[in-house]
């Protein structure tokens, strides 16, 4: 059994839903050891989230955008924690909507992802500054 672990410091992303995967596998070459195994990538953070989605057409990400910023909007006078902006308990909730986490199966060395799938960073907050993600991979 190969259990690998590192943490990939993301450099601050603008609002929107951001591919990642190329950074997450760079971050990880030990995975090439695995030939059936898994891979859990978890993000530190309560106003950016995670989730595996299309990964050729970039509207896509835009669409996503926009339909979590009609499902959660921001300044609704409801909410109470809006210490940080307006942005601040909305991205809170889209977080929480899409999670933390994405697990990928590996195969021969290889994330077993679809062919139209890829990573996304899912940065909620105008100014979200760096993102930590702590990726684990583990198989024989």
């Amino acid at each position: 059994m190969h259990v690998f672990q590192t943490t990939l410091q993301l450099p601050p992303k603008s609002r929107g839903f951001h591919l990642i995967t190329s950074e997450v596998v760079r971050s990880l070459p030990e995975m090439g050891a695995i030939k059936k195994g898994i891979c859990q990538i978890f993000i530190q953070h309560t106003s950016a989230s995670l989730t595996i989605n299309e990964n050729a057409d970039h509207t896509v990400r835009l669409d996503f955008e926009t339909f979590f910023n009609k499902a959660v909007p921001e300044n609704d006078p409801d909410y109470l924690h809006d210490y940080e902006g307006s942005d601040d308990m909305p991205a809170h909730l889209k977080s929480s909507l899409l999670g933390s986490s994405v697990t990928i199966p590996i195969t021969d060395g290889r994330f077993n992802l679809g062919t139209w799938q890829g990573i996304y960073l899912c940065e909620h907050r105008n100014r979200g500054g760096s993102r930590r993600l702590v990726v684990t991979a583990w198989g024989v």
